[in-house]
């Protein structure tokens, strides 16, 4: 990935603060919404989940998911010309007990400040996303397949 692409990819992705989760439900594709956050490495997507919701049941028995984050259209723009990323990879649950909790969580609440109350409901808990490959399109005619060590050095490097 080149500079500027992964400049693109860093703005889309801090901008952004929602993606389109996909599961297996029952079988079938489903999707919802979720706001999630990086670890600081870059190297997971964090997301705080009920356990009431379709998308954390499907995630406990198939923890492969699929994300997606795309730019807000612009009127007079052509949706096609979106900046968008769609991630491949697995979940896993991150139990307060585990020692890659305190980051995420702490990842979580500075990029959702509102949400550290939702850390006191004993149904949710946070999961986090490793993805396995990516695909980024910047726009017409700029698309590109990254890995998922790419991903987390482009997420990673300053503007």
């Amino acid at each position: 990935m080149n500079p500027s692409q992964a400049k693109a990819l860093r703005e889309l992705v801090h901008g952004q603060p929602i993606a389109a989760l996909g599961t297996l439900h029952e079988g079938r594709p489903f999707v919802s919404m979720v706001p999630f956050a990086l670890l600081p490495d870059g190297t997971g997507w964090v997301i705080h989940v009920s356990h009431l919701a379709s998308h954390t049941k499907d995630m406990v028995h198939n923890p492969e998911v699929s994300m997606l984050v795309a730019a807000p259209l612009v009127p007079g723009n052509s949706p096609l010309s979106l900046p968008r990323l769609t991630i491949q990879g697995t979940a896993h649950a991150c139990d307060d007990a585990s020692p890659a909790y305190a980051t995420a969580r702490a990842a979580y609440i500075e990029r959702l400040p509102d949400s550290a109350g939702m850390f006191e409901f004993a149904d949710f808990q946070l999961f986090v996303v490793q993805p396995i490959i990516a695909r980024f399109v910047g726009g017409f005619a700029r698309a590109s397949t990254v890995s998922a060590e790419a991903l987390a050095q482009s997420l990673r490097q300053e503007p």
